[in-house]
């Protein structure tokens, strides 16, 4: 008799153990859908649970922030996103804990209405706002009333103190691209920029932490949103020797690939690296964060005469690391070297380089990238040229 009830917790035990993760699942966003009405235009998630949810106000661009329990989207991409006064609209992942709802508008608006209808009639829970045109006055007064309830109710992305280094170590700040809300480019198979910059970044750090004289700290190490500000902000913290910035880009052309890398300059080498540099700036709107806040040190900084010997170590590792790249396999073209305005390259402090891996818009730049074969090699370039690059400077 005690060997069966023993046996009997032991099944328990085992089923909780395989379904665990089934009883504590993330509630489910089913449907996302707008509408157009006389006098209003309607936002609509079907959720499987009542959704918690708090709704900001940003401008400049003008939008609505709707932050809620982590959820996991079901609904899939919709083409018509245009409709009435609301021009977009984005859902994903913000911070570990919490998802977010940015929808862009063409105009100042104000809320008609926000309701959670029950379960009913086989339909799951339904959240819905409807919102109307308004006036500058009348929507900036709404940004200012909740402008502080959202920035209490933000939580830094990086919040955990890094574990301290050796004096004798140099310290490596590599930052994968995006995250969370905000995907980067979409590839032709569907793959988001921000999978392949994380795998990349974490085979990079698995690399370089085999060399003990390097302590090696990454801005994400997860599918989480981190602004530009905070990612400038941790490599100047910790006192950054190197701040690597891993991307992979997407443009119009399908013809076009291979690797480039950027460095930081008031004036862009070329439109493709202004067009570059503009849309990755664009991140924390993408993610509905509020401009206004962002830190001016960073914001507006101008490249003077203080800035020249970061920036003159910033293209030496940058001629350093495209022969390396171009040694992994990885197509590197004539103007392979570039430089434009990227925010997140705007340290006055720390050597910085942007890596745009490949082109998720080519089809052989999109299947090298999605590979592990091809990220080990991409990654183990990167660490190739920061260890020429510190045998160089600091031998």
């Amino acid at each position: 008799m005690r060997y069966r009830r023993v046996t009997g917790l032991l099944s328990v035990l085992l089923l909780c153990f395989l379904f665990g993760e089934t009883a504590i699942a993330k509630p489910e966003v089913t449907s996302v859908r707008l509408g157009l009405h006389k006098d209003k235009t309607r936002f609509v998630m079907e959720m499987s649970e009542k959704p918690e949810y708090n709704i900001f106000f940003l401008p400049n661009p003008y939008r609505i922030v709707i932050d809620m329990q982590e959820v996991s989207w079901k609904p899939g991409n919709k083409k018509v996103r245009k409709t009435g006064v609301i021009e977009n609209y984005r859902y994903g992942l913000f911070r570990q804990g919490t998802s977010r709802v940015v929808l862009d508008l063409n105009r100042p608006v104000k809320v008609l209405r926000k309701v959670i209808l029950p379960p009913s009639e086989g339909k799951p829970y339904r959240f819905f706002i409807d919102v109307q045109k308004t006036d500058k006055s009348t929507f900036q007064t709404a940004v200012t009333e909740s402008r502080k309830r959202q920035v209490a109710m933000t939580v830094p992305a990086i919040k955990t103190a890094p574990p301290p280094k050796n004096e004798k170590q140099l310290n490596i700040i590599i930052d994968a691209g995006h995250g969370g809300i905000d995907p980067g480019a979409i590839g032709k198979s569907g793959v988001y920029e921000k999978q392949l910059t994380l795998a990349v970044a974490r085979k990079l750090k698995q690399k370089l932490s085999l060399n003990k004289r390097y302590h090696i700290l990454m801005t994400r190490s997860n599918d989480t949103f981190v602004s530009l500000r905070e990612r400038v902000n941790f490599a100047r913290k910790n006192e950054a020797d190197l701040f690597i910035s891993i991307h992979a880009d997407s443009i119009g052309r399908s013809d076009i690939r291979g690797s480039t890398v950027y460095t930081l300059s008031e004036n862009a080498s070329d439109d493709e690296a202004a067009a570059l540099a503009n849309t990755n700036n664009k991140s924390d709107v993408i993610a509905g964060v509020d401009l206004e806040e962002q830190d001016d040190t960073v914001q507006g900084i101008l490249i003077d005469l203080a800035q020249r010997e970061t920036m003159n170590f910033s293209v030496k590792f940058a001629k350093m690391l495209i022969p390396e790249i171009a040694r992994s396999g990885m197509k590197v073209g004539g103007h392979s070297h570039r430089f434009a305005g990227f925010r997140v390259l705007k340290a006055p402090d720390v050597p910085s380089v942007l890596v745009e891996l490949g082109y998720l818009s080519n089809k052989k730049d999109e299947q090298i990238l999605k590979s592990e074969i091809g990220q080990r090699k991409l990654a183990n370039s990167i660490a190739l040229a920061v260890d020429k690059y510190f045998e160089a400077i600091k031998p």
